[in-house]
């Protein structure tokens, strides 16, 4: 996924916005997905008078947010959704689709949001014009903390597919002796550690950019693997499973989960009001994906399908191969643009953030925490479901109708929409808590 900060153009008479206490770095941080991204603010006050002139006009056009739209919603849920799919059942497609349309709601809901005032430019900001420093603070910590743990996820994602490509490999430093998978885990983090001590990440958010043909190429190497190497479509699956659906959702929520990224990229645009049409596009051109790799995941395995659907492709063939290679490129080019805003949120706490070799420490320290974490809870589909359950679910279902009816007001609203939101808000609350509870007492078995 690839996500470009921007700036906006001010109309002459914007609402009244307090300050916002927002860190002054002399860079930009760029986030990946499954999401985030919050661009900083250089030497600019939002509201106020005498304010020093940094805004531009969006330069991006409605086709190109549309591709930035869809790199952002593209992530590895991918791989896990035809397992997401077999803990369901069949019937539980109509769930992928309600969660994907309660997201593009959602979605909308944080437009409108920033259609109040002018200034406003990321979901932090969204929170703070809501609900003043705590909700700036509230919707930050669930935005980190999903970032975090979606960094271990990839850990997890990397050390599964290079054990699936070269299986039965271990190593041994004198007593100390390493399985294949946790040998590939710490390989994995050290390649990739140098990115980390990036301060700008720009290059790595355009390599990145390839997200949306990677999810594409890797669907075809699922359908080539059942079309031409053998696998055929013999999983039967079940109608529905009623104990599998709290693992379901929560994995559809990881799945659509890109709200921290929407204003920025709404702020991009040229022509604003075209976001609407924006989120549809998007939602739509990945429900299509995401439905295409489900169906043809559980035809594939049924109900032995995998967390991931790539550990389930047969060994040697170049379809296998193609599949678990484009795999393997996205997530490693993607972790730095995850844990470079954690990082740089603890730097910013401790007033490090302009001390090079102290920034070095801590961001080598984070990756080494997500490392632990990763061979401590080796669980992917476990994990995705944790942070879908949780944390997904309250950045993109319960923060955006909370900030909504607080800044609209509801009296402003139809009551059709209020009964629509209090129903999202329900349902979120039920996933959230449902979800949560399953996803950590099977991490909990599985010890």
């Amino acid at each position: 996924m690839a996500i470009w900060g921007f700036t906006e153009t001010q109309s002459s008479n914007p609402l009244p916005l307090p300050e916002l206490p927002l860190p002054q770095p002399q860079h930009e941080i760029l986030v990946d997905h499954h999401h985030y991204h919050e661009p900083l603010l250089q030497n600019s006050k939002v509201g106020g008078e005498g304010k020093e002139e940094t805004d531009q006009c969006g330069t991006s056009t409605f086709a190109n947010t549309c591709f930035n739209g869809l790199n952002a919603l593209s992530g590895v849920g991918l791989l896990s959704i035809p397992y997401a799919l077999s803990q369901g059942g069949w019937l539980s497609l109509i769930l992928l689709f309600l969660v994907s349309a309660i997201c593009c709601y959602t979605g909308l809901l944080l437009q409108r949001c920033m259609a109040t005032n002018l200034a406003i430019r990321t979901y932090p900001q969204i929170g703070f014009h809501a609900f003043g420093s705590s909700g700036k603070l509230l919707v930050s910590i669930f935005m980190y903390m999903e970032l975090y743990l979606v960094a271990i996820g990839f850990l997890i994602l990397e050390g599964d597919n290079l054990n699936k490509l070269f299986p039965n490999t271990s190593v041994k430093f004198g007593d100390f002796y390493l399985e294949g998978k946790q040998f590939f885990v710490l390989l994995v983090a050290l390649a990739i550690l140098p990115t980390t001590w990036l301060k700008r990440l720009d290059f790595l958010a355009y390599i990145s950019a390839g997200g949306v043909l990677a999810s594409w190429i890797v669907v075809i190497s699922v359908f080539c693997a059942a079309i031409f190497d053998g696998v055929g479509f013999h999983g039967k699956g079940r109608m529905i499973n009623f104990p599998g659906l709290p693992t379901a959702l929560g994995l559809y929520a990881f799945c659509y989960c890109g709200h921290a990224i929407f204003p920025t990229l709404c702020n991009s645009m040229k022509e604003k009001t075209k976001f609407s049409k924006v989120l549809v596009v998007c939602f739509v051109l990945c429900n299509i994906n995401y439905g295409l790799m489900a169906i043809l995941g559980y035809l594939m395995y049924g109900d032995d399908i995998n967390s991931q659907v790539t550990l389930n492709l047969p060994n040697g063939k170049l379809s296998s191969k193609i599949a678990i290679y484009t795999t393997l490129i996205n997530p490693f080019t993607k972790y730095a643009l995850m844990v470079a805003p954690v990082a740089a949120a603890i730097e910013e706490q401790l007033l490090l953030h302009n001390k090079r070799s102290f920034s070095l420490l801590i961001r080598t320290l984070v990756v080494l925490s997500t490392v632990i974490i990763a061979l401590a809870v080796p669980f992917f589909g476990y994990l995705m479901t944790l942070i879908g359950s949780l944390l997904s679910v309250i950045v993109s279902f319960l923060l955006p109708c909370a900030c909504y009816l607080k800044i609209i007001g509801p009296g402003r609203c139809h009551k059709a929409e209020l009964a629509f939101i209090f129903g999202i808000v329900i349902l979120g609350s039920f996933v959230a808590t449902t979800g949560t509870y399953s996803s950590i007492i099977q991490i909990i078995n599985e010890f």
